[in-house]
């Protein structure tokens, strides 16, 4: 079953454009592969690139939360550039709002699936319309700690996404990124050279980890939001893991490490 929403109009720069999330949300098309090529071919002129983890075990069909960890304005195009493939679907995203003040930003970012939200505070609608995402069987990228890293570590998120795979059921991908913001700092334009991985862990539901504990609604947002941290955490280096640097025998997975010298096959 398919579901097509749209938003209100708004009024001044930034109004939120109607948003497709039926199940015809899902196609790649012809110019999200052309943009795909871009990003991968202009990062790649500028860094050496490495995926790790086990992509064969990605979810192809259903709902499915990508959360990874945010570093950097390249964050969005290595994810976009590499993973959408490996899905075999659309990706969409939560974009802040900011973005469609740019000239052109109107008719180029909603036919890669950016949907604007409001930064400023709890938007129910951005909520809402991720749980649409998500009911129409699409995939959802986001950034639980809400803005990039200032020091490159883990930081404390809120709870939304933890509510989010909470009421959907949606299972989760943990991604973890180290070294894009040495190609992309804050505040600076991108640099030539470095490296960037890119790590896949285990997909899993929130509830199934939780278990009975599940059944406490409000102490299990807090318990969902620490498991989804656990689980980013262990695709990352230690030196990226910040505030979940302490190790959780739960969520276990092989140390990651930067790329070493050499290329690798997925470069």
């Amino acid at each position: 079953m398919s579901a097509e929403a749209s938003e209100p109009a708004r009024k001044g720069p930034g109004r939120r454009p109607a948003i497709e999330v039926d199940a015809a949300a899902s196609r790649i098309t012809p110019y999200i592969r052309a943009l795909n090529l871009t990003a991968r071919t202009v990062v790649r002129s500028l860094t050496r690139v490495r995926i790790e983890g086990r992509l064969d075990r990605i979810p192809q069909e259903g709902p499915l939360i990508v959360a990874a960890n945010h570093l950097s304005n390249a964050d969005g195009p290595v994810i976009a550039g590499w993973l959408t493939s490996a899905l075999g679907r659309r990706i969409h995203w939560l974009g802040k709002r900011e973005m469609y003040g740019f000239p052109l930003a109107s008719i180029a970012l909603p036919p890669v699936s950016i949907h604007p939200v409001d930064r400023e505070g709890a938007d129910v609608e951005a909520f809402r319309l991720a749980e649409r995402i998500l009911a129409a069987g699409n995939v959802l990228v986001l950034f639980p700690e809400g803005t990039r890293s200032p020091t490159g570590g883990l930081q404390r998120p809120r709870d939304g996404l933890a509510l989010l795979a909470l009421r959907t059921g949606a299972p989760i991908l943990p991604v973890g990124l180290a070294g894009t913001e040495r190609l992309w700092p804050r505040g600076t334009f991108p640099r030539v050279g470095g490296r960037i991985v890119l790590r896949v862990g285990e997909p899993f539901r929130v509830a199934d980890v939780l278990g009975t504990a599940a059944r406490d609604r409000r102490a299990a947002k807090g318990l969902a939001t620490e498991i989804i941290m656990r689980r980013i955490a262990a695709v990352l280096p230690p030196a990226y893991r910040g505030a979940y640097a302490e190790p959780d025998e739960g969520a276990a997975d092989e140390a990651p490490t930067l790329p070493p010298e050499e290329p690798s096959p997925e470069d």
